[in-house]
């Protein structure tokens, strides 16, 4: 046949059929996706996914696939990675973009935050003022405020020795909003961290994979909200509320008191005082939501640290008396552990290495998307796909951590014929272009919170009628994730710790 005597249809459906073929043979043939669980028709791998604790299905897909594997969810690829060797091959720009999320990101606004942000100009903008902020020369100047919100805790906890978790989050808080927008919380009940705390919980349950349909199908967005299953929409109007709520308000009070002249330095102060920047009204829209980012993105994992560092005590008794006896040699009793006594603590140091990683606080981390087609380790992996990371299998992996559900600072400290195991900060903070801005910020509060608790604090099983109860290392499920709720009693060690925690802090 002549191709007179063709149709522009047959045209047309021949030249897509040597497209289909070109793609297949360019791509598929010579790099096949990752190996990973046969899926179904048209939804692809979506009754295979976890409605809970993903990492642990992941970890499983990765011992029979391999350190990278792939589903398919509605016909878009979901790339997971459980090595940690494969993760740094998707060091570049091309995996640094974000995916759109509808009900965390466009329904609640979220894509305006450091932690949603797409890859480009603005997100290097944000990554600045966090680099100018709190990288490692910056953060010197804000360590006592560290430490004097961390004797805040202290005093807390003698206090109120049953609520450790909300003391935790105080404490977090309480740094945070100091830094950034120059705030001092209240005690008791603060309305700026429980503004900030409620939209973070929100933002946690929104991208929780598989609870909005609508993340899954966008399109869900346009149809009458009267329909069954559109009950989202309200529930995004009010967390939207929520979102804007956490990002104007604290701005609004650090604008309130640069105009009253009563300003401390602060990130947000510090910033619109800046004669230099002569910022327009878009670009402070973006100094409020960095600022709201700098919260978000810091307070829910040191939090997370925390809390396992004492269930951590709890469960390993032996730790946490060479980690005392350790204090005691070199700081003694007539004061609280600085930051500045880092390098002359080396076993709290490692313990504070082993909590991050025998806690994941970000188990499958935030994911990104790729913006170009590639291969990695022999493996296509096509523009558009989303790359999950499970932060969690690396941490817990016997060949790089033997013993990994085992709580042991000394696997971070060498010793003769023994290097240290790998450092898991290069893990838990991220990767790539999208590492962590906050790290340093999160270990000195960490470490901080953990030095002066092991200094004052004996921290034991809580006993019920005269039974000790062992709690258990359960993480919850969530983009952030803690371990779940346990008992435990924390107990000044003597009547001169109980005096180092009376004696007045400075700001």
């Amino acid at each position: 046949m002549s191709l007179e005597n063709l149709s522009k249809i047959d045209l047309f459906a021949a030249a897509l059929g040597l497209y289909v073929l070109y793609r297949y043979l360019s791509t598929s043939s010579k790099s096949p996706l990752p190996p990973g669980p046969r899926g179904l028709p048209i939804i692809g791998n979506v009754a295979d996914m976890p409605s809970k604790k993903d990492w642990l299905t992941f970890a499983e897909w990765g011992r029979k696939y391999g350190g990278i594997c792939s589903v398919k969810l509605f016909g878009q690829p979901m790339i997971i990675i459980n090595s940690a060797e494969i993760m740094s091959e998707f060091e570049g720009a091309k995996y640094s973009d974000r995916p759109v999320l509808e009900m965390g990101g466009e329904l609640l606004g979220y894509k305006d935050t450091l932690v949603l942000l797409r890859y480009g100009s603005r997100f290097r903008t944000f990554r600045k003022y966090f680099a100018n902020h709190y990288g490692p020369l910056p953060m010197e100047k804000h360590l006592l405020t560290i430490e004097n919100e961390t004797h805040r805790f202290l005093k807390r906890q003698l206090a109120h020795p049953d609520t450790l978790e909300p003391n935790l989050r105080k404490l977090a808080g309480g740094v945070i909003m100091k830094l950034t927008y120059g705030y001092t919380v209240e005690e008791g009940e603060d309305p700026y961290v429980n503004l900030i705390e409620g939209a973070n919980s929100n933002f946690n349950a929104a991208t929780v994979p598989g609870a909005f349909l609508v993340d899954s199908f966008p399109s869900l967005r346009q149809l009458p909200e009267w329909l069954p299953g559109m009950g989202f929409m309200e529930t995004a109007r009010r967390w939207l509320k929520d979102t804007m709520d956490m990002v104007d308000v604290p701005f609004a009070f650090t604008k309130k008191e640069i105009a009253a002249g009563t300003a401390p330095p602060s990130f947000v102060a510090d910033v619109l005082q800046d004669e230099h920047l002569k910022l327009t009204e878009e670009q402070e829209r973006d100094v409020a939501f960095t600022a709201s980012s700098m919260y978000g993105g810091g307070a829910d994992t040191t939090v997370s640290a925390e809390y396992a560092f004492f269930l951590a005590m709890v469960l390993f008794p032996d730790v946490l008396k060479k980690a005392q006896e350790e204090i005691d040699t070199v700081i003694g009793n007539d004061r609280l552990p600085t930051i500045s006594d880092r390098s002359q603590l080396p076993y709290v140091s490692a313990l504070v290495l082993e909590v991050l990683r025998w806690n994941s606080v970000i188990p499958t981390g935030i994911p990104h998307t790729a913006s170009e087609d590639s291969v990695v380790n022999g493996y296509f992996i096509p523009k558009g796909s989303l790359i999950v990371t499970n932060l969690w299998a690396m941490l817990h992996d016997p060949e790089t951590y033997p013993d990994p559900f085992v709580f042991r600072p000394e696997r971070h400290i060498a010793t003769p014929g023994k290097p240290v195991e790998k450092d898991p900060r290069t893990i838990c903070f991220g990767y790539g272009r999208r590492i962590c801005p906050g790290m340093h910020l999160a270990e000195a509060s960490i470490f901080s919170c953990i030095s002066r608790s092991l200094a004052v604090f004996d921290i034991k099983k809580a006993v019920e009628n005269g039974v000790e109860i062992t709690p258990v290392h359960e993480n919850t499920t969530g983009t952030m994730s803690y371990p779940e709720a346990y008992k435990c009693s924390v107990k000044p060690r003597s009547e001169k710790a109980v005096a180092l925690i009376a004696q007045e802090y400075h700001f």
